[in-house]
């Protein structure tokens, strides 16, 4: 009864826009299922555009991609020794942050290319400073072996979400330094990135070669660049009812109507992403009206507050869209959550079926 629409032709715009405002190549982080949009479609849509690297962070993600017959570069950044043994002849870039990740690839024979990790703030993964060179020269070593290939260096801003342009510059730097000293030691990476969606757009980073667009490629525009939200969820009412004066909605009747009002279910619960703590905050899109959350959210369903409309079942409710026809955005609904789109696009269950349309705007 509820699908999440997922328009391929918001993905292509999106990578479009990026290649158009930056000079680098686009690495299209598609992990998480592609935050929750499907990892397969929004993959083959974004390379399509001219995205020339696909991210993802485990393993088992990137076996999905390279089984669809995907055989652009992946990058993947977290993974243990069973994991690296599923990469075997999968033509699959492996991250190194450390000496004991590098003898785990380089004892994997089937593991070919590396990107050597740089912590320059985030203090997340990545190689600490002061192991740095000690990391290089190891690489370096086993490349000179024909062990591996160390493809890329890396580091990941801190910042990049937000115009903190001092904190990412002194990453920049740290990154920079970190790169001089790999070559120092014999390394000749092929592909140098830092930046994220909104760091590509704020950074000056002409020295890297390659952006990681994750958030970007899905819409999420956190720098108002004309990106086009790729999904909207929808759905149908399942029940109507009037009640009156004085009657609660919901467990622990939380909601109480203060006059005599219809009230209508919609088929989708916590147990599908959405979140509970939005009950009294959200409302859906109905009819061309926005019909506020009423009581408690439920695993399974929700309750809207029609007003006086005539509404039955079966009506089309949207619950997030792009906004175009007054409905509440991804954005609004992680407002209201607290949260960020990212943690709500990723949170749509599986129950939830992903639905594939192009639009010719």
């Amino acid at each position: 009864m509820a699908e999440a629409v997922v328009d391929l032709s918001a993905v292509r715009n999106n990578v479009r826009t990026f290649r158009r405002l930056v000079p680098q190549g686009i690495l299209a982080v598609v992990k998480a299922d592609a935050f929750g949009h499907g990892a397969v479609p929004v993959a083959r849509a974004a390379i399509e555009a001219g995205a020339t690297w696909l991210g993802v962070a485990r393993a088992e993600e990137a076996l999905q991609l390279r089984a669809a017959g995907l055989t652009v570069p992946i990058l993947t950044w977290l993974y243990d020794a069973a994991e690296l043994m599923l990469l075997g002849g999968l033509d699959v870039d492996v991250s190194v942050s450390t000496i004991a990740e590098l003898q785990r690839v380089v004892s994997n024979p089937s593991i070919h290319h590396v990107h050597l990790k740089l912590d320059t703030g985030l203090h997340r993964s990545g190689s600490a400073p002061d192991h740095w060179v000690e990391l290089t020269r190891a690489a370096a070593h086993y490349e000179a072996l024909g062990a591996l290939t160390v493809r890329g260096i890396w580091s990941h801003l801190s910042h990049g979400d937000t115009p903190d342009a001092l904190q990412s510059r002194k990453q920049l730097r740290l990154l920079r330094t970190g790169v001089a000293l790999a070559r120092r030691a014999g390394l000749q990476p092929t592909v140098v990135h830092l930046a994220n969606s909104a760091g590509a757009i704020t950074l000056d980073a002409s020295d890297c070669n390659l952006v990681r667009v994750g958030a970007g490629l899905y819409g999420i525009d956190e720098l108002g660049i004309g990106l086009r939200p790729a999904m909207r969820l929808v759905t149908k009412l399942a029940q109507v009812r009037r009640i009156r004066a004085g009657e609660g909605v919901s467990y622990g009747h939380d909601f109480v109507a203060s006059h005599d009002t219809t009230v209508a279910l919609v088929p989708l619960g916590y147990a599908d992403g959405i979140p509970r703590v939005v009950a009294g905050k959200a409302s859906v899109l109905c009819r061309g009206v926005r019909m506020p959350v009423i009581g408690r959210i439920a695993m399974d369903q929700f309750v809207v507050d029609a007003g006086d409309l005539p509404v039955e079942p079966g009506e089309p409710v949207t619950v997030f869209g792009d906004g175009s026809r007054g409905e509440p955005t991804c954005k609004d609904w992680a407002d209201w959550a607290g949260t960020i789109p990212h943690e709500i696009y990723c949170g749509i269950g599986a129950r939830v079926p992903r639905r594939y349309e192009e639009t010719a705007r």
